[in-house]
């Protein structure tokens, strides 16, 4: 068991220059393919790199092939989540089990040409934080896909302040300290540049060529798209109020107090100055308008301290990651071998 434990030390402590994650979910007919062509587009790169291949709870032969390939090649590292936890999460167990300090994500489907990568990585190696791919030239259904994602990549620009074109794409480079401080969860790949921008990174874009998928089925819909808009308000408050929350609820809950307050003084004026007048038959709707807003806007005070109080807890306690992990497979260098006793396998 020592032996195990120094070799996952050993394997965390693995530096090299670029990591190429890429989460797959039912691509068994893409995974050799794909492979291949990061291979030998990375090997053309001449740099150390490696290779973070996530199956996101696949129900096909995706495990078994990326399983095959990292039992030949120890540059491979994939990693098996339990069960399908979505884009978001198989991005980030990629990101932590990356050791390079430039990071490059993109998805298994190959509508992503590898042959775009040394783009990204000669804008790292200029000093951008973030590089974000651009599919300036789409090829999918204008109607059902380009103009709903035009619409989309608009609203988040403003809201966001980040004026790049293509927030939706998963093909983008990072810089390693980038993008270990930014947590994800739920959908938040798509909003990593605006996420970015706030923790005070460089962001640049570059133009990526969009091919047709040639094998397997596509995972994406209307549906999807249609998912972001409400996205955008959780990204839009993530990023005024965040760590402030209270100026958000507050403000509203203060507005509503003073109102209700307005209100019923001016009621109490009504009857002080005619005692004989009957406040609720003839003023009784503004009365409820009157205590309702007064009512509402302790009730934001309140939700807006309970978010203080979670800002607090976020900031003070460890952070949990949005998947759980099946198992993690990488062949072992032949120095590492020699650390392994008589019998054991050098996969994990």
């Amino acid at each position: 068991m020592s032996i195990l434990l120094h070799l996952n030390r050993v394997y965390n402590d693995r530096m090299v220059k670029y990591s190429i994650v890429v989460p797959f979910h039912n691509e068994e007919e893409n995974v050799t393919a794909l492979y291949a062509r990061l291979k030998q587009v990375m090997e053309q790169v001449g740099d150390s790199f490696e290779l973070v291949l996530v199956d996101d709870g696949s129900s096909d032969r995706t495990y078994k092939l990326l399983e095959e390939i990292a039992a030949v090649d120890s540059r491979v590292l994939v990693v098996k989540l339990r069960r399908n936890f979505g884009q978001t999460s198989a991005l980030a167990a990629g990101f932590d089990h990356a050791s390079g300090e430039f990071i490059l994500a993109m998805d298994g489907d190959l509508q992503h040409d590898p042959n775009d990568i040394p783009a990204f990585l000669e804008k790292l190696d200029e000093g951008y934080g973030v590089v974000s791919g651009w599919r300036k030239e789409r090829i999918d259904n204008f109607v059902m896909r380009r103009i709903p994602s035009r619409c989309a990549n608009w609203l988040m620009a403003k809201l966001s302040g980040v004026e790049i074109h293509d927030f939706g794409t998963t093909f983008k480079g990072y810089r390693r300290e980038v993008i270990q401080n930014i947590p994800l969860y739920g959908e938040m790949h798509r909003f990593i540049p605006a996420l970015a921008s706030w923790y005070g990174a460089s962001i640049c874009e570059i133009p990526i060529r969009n091919v047709n998928r040639e094998r397997g089925k596509s995972h994406y819909g209307i549906s999807r798209t249609f998912r972001v808009f409400f996205d955008l308000i959780t990204i839009r408050f993530l990023l005024k109020y965040m760590s402030r929350p209270m100026h958000f609820f507050g403000g509203f809950g203060a507005l509503g107090i003073m109102a209700g307050t307005f209100i019923s003084t001016v009621l109490l004026g009504l009857k002080v100055l005619e005692p004989h007048q009957n406040v609720m038959d003839q003023h009784g709707p503004l009365f409820v308008i009157g205590a309702v807003l007064i009512i509402g806007g302790i009730q934001m005070l309140a939700i807006g301290l309970l978010g203080e109080l979670l800002v607090r807890h976020y900031y003070t306690s460890q952070n949990r990651a949005p998947y759980t992990i099946d198992r993690i497979v990488r062949l072992s260098t032949p120095e590492e071998q020699n650390m392994l006793s008589d019998g054991q396998s050098g996969i994990f």
